[in-house]
């Protein structure tokens, strides 16, 4: 056998497969962005009819949940996906997609909506088996194009998964047609039934056009992988690129960027839907939909046009402090959004924020990939590195917006509902500092601009 042939995937895939794959990833983003704009009013319905006062607490434990259980699962899925193939472990996360979004919309306690979350998230936990399906059946050459649509997918289902979730809230009261339906009772249950619905069109398509990517030579017999085994090889990783010179600066600026963004993912809608008297704009669930879709668009605007030449004119290790100082400018101007001019104050925020996090994340990757090289470290590992600890962040930042805003509002200022996002705002200044020590150092490495 020659070393082209070698290299050669098992299977081709065709464009079937590849649609499969990237509606799989594009739900996974829908599912935890739908939630977004409604999340705050359906706690609020469901803890005034059980007597809790604590908001802000559980909206960081539903944002949480969804995540951490992402987090603890993909192991195993990676796991069983090596025993089994990948075909059907992608389609028992579509099936568990189905189930648990419409359970969450028709949850009538907080802790069934928590159980529901967390389940959607154990069945979302499959993306690295996606990632693995394309590597599987890529040849060297198709495997850079093929890996972004994972990243076009993200993208494309931050932007819906919010707009859906947004437009299609509480139906009753804005169309006659839904009135005493199952959806005035429920009406946070339409959107997630279309997420549904997106997942079983999906599993139906992947039932015909997704064929095994894994064939039973290559597949694993034994439980040496086993899902406390890949947790623990993971964390031990992780760890030990914590403290290893440059690229523990990159990963730890990575995890204090994204802690201090998802902080905003459970804050933002507990400010907006607040009273005007209070300080707030009394957001319905529609306007967050579409901030949210706004800063989905122009996150791809950035990485899809923006990224490439800013890239070449300063270079991506130049980017970086800039980048976390314009999202963190974003953040911390949330909540001074003036109530008569809220709405185009804050379409603006959000396209800095964007702007910011778009630019940031591709340079993040972009440097650790250049450092990794010029130290010859395993670049799986430092990848997975940073994925472990960039998961970590995305689980504790919602839950600590939560209880910031729990504990703080109603008090006076500086300790108020501002707090939440003054803490957005000292992460960024954190992670522009760490990666203004990056960039001094890739000056001294000579990067091309």
């Amino acid at each position: 056998m020659t070393e082209s042939q070698a290299s050669e995937p098992a299977i081709n895939a065709g464009r079937g497969a590849l649609v499969v794959l990237f509606l799989v990833t594009m739900i996974d983003m829908i599912g935890f962005g739908i939630v977004i704009p409604f999340l705050t009013y359906l706690v609020e319905d469901l803890a005034a009819s059980e007597g809790i006062a604590e908001v802000g607490l559980w909206v960081g434990l539903l944002m949480t949940s969804y995540s951490a259980a992402q987090f603890l699962f993909s192991p195993l899925w990676g796991s069983i996906s090596d025993r089994i193939g990948r075909r059907p472990v992608l389609m028992i996360g579509l099936v568990g997609n189905t189930v648990f979004f419409a359970m969450f919309g028709l949850a009538n306690t907080l802790l069934i909506a928590l159980s529901a979350r967390f389940l959607a998230g154990v069945f979302n936990g499959n993306i690295a088996v996606a990632r693995a399906y394309i590597g599987d059946v890529s040849t060297p050459t198709q495997l850079t194009t093929r890996m972004g649509l994972i990243g076009a997918a993200f993208g494309l289902g931050f932007t819906i998964g919010p707009f859906i979730g947004g437009e299609l809230s509480n139906p009753a009261a804005r169309w006659e047609i839904f009135v005493d339906t199952i959806f005035d009772d429920y009406p946070y249950f339409l959107p997630c039934m279309v997420a549904g619905l997106l997942s079983m069109i999906s599993l139906i398509y992947a039932y015909f056009y997704l064929p095994e990517s894994l064939p039973k030579s290559s597949r694993s017999t034994s439980d040496t992988d086993s899902w406390s085994t890949r947790i623990g090889r993971s964390f031990k990783q992780s760890f030990s690129m914590l403290n290893n010179g440059t690229i523990s600066v990159i990963i730890w600026a990575t995890m204090l960027f994204i802690f201090g963004f998802t902080i905003m993912h459970a804050v933002f809608i507990l400010y907006t839907g607040m009273p005007i008297e209070d300080g707030g704009l009394s957001y319905n669930e529609a306007q967050n939909g579409r901030i949210f879709a706004v800063i989905g668009i122009a996150g791809i605007v950035t990485q899809g046009f923006l990224i490439g030449p800013l890239s070449r004119r300063f270079g991506s290790a130049r980017l970086m402090p800039i980048s976390c100082l314009t999202a963190g400018l974003g953040l911390v101007l949330i909540p001074y959004t003036d109530a008569d001019w809220g709405y185009g104050q804050l379409l603006l925020v959000a396209v800095i924020i964007a702007v910011g996090s778009g630019i940031f994340q591709p340079s993040s990757s972009t440097v650790l990939t250049r450092i990794a090289k010029r130290e010859g470290i395993n670049l799986g590992i430092v990848m997975g590195a940073q994925e472990s600890i960039s998961s970590f962040s995305r689980i504790i930042g919602p839950l600590t917006g939560g209880v910031v805003w729990t504990f703080t509002i109603g008090r006076d200022w500086p300790f108020d509902y501002h707090t939440a996002f003054h803490l957005c705002g000292i992460m960024m200044v954190l992670a522009a500092a760490l990666s203004l020590k990056v960039s001094r150092s890739f000056d001294d490495f000579g990067e091309e601009s």
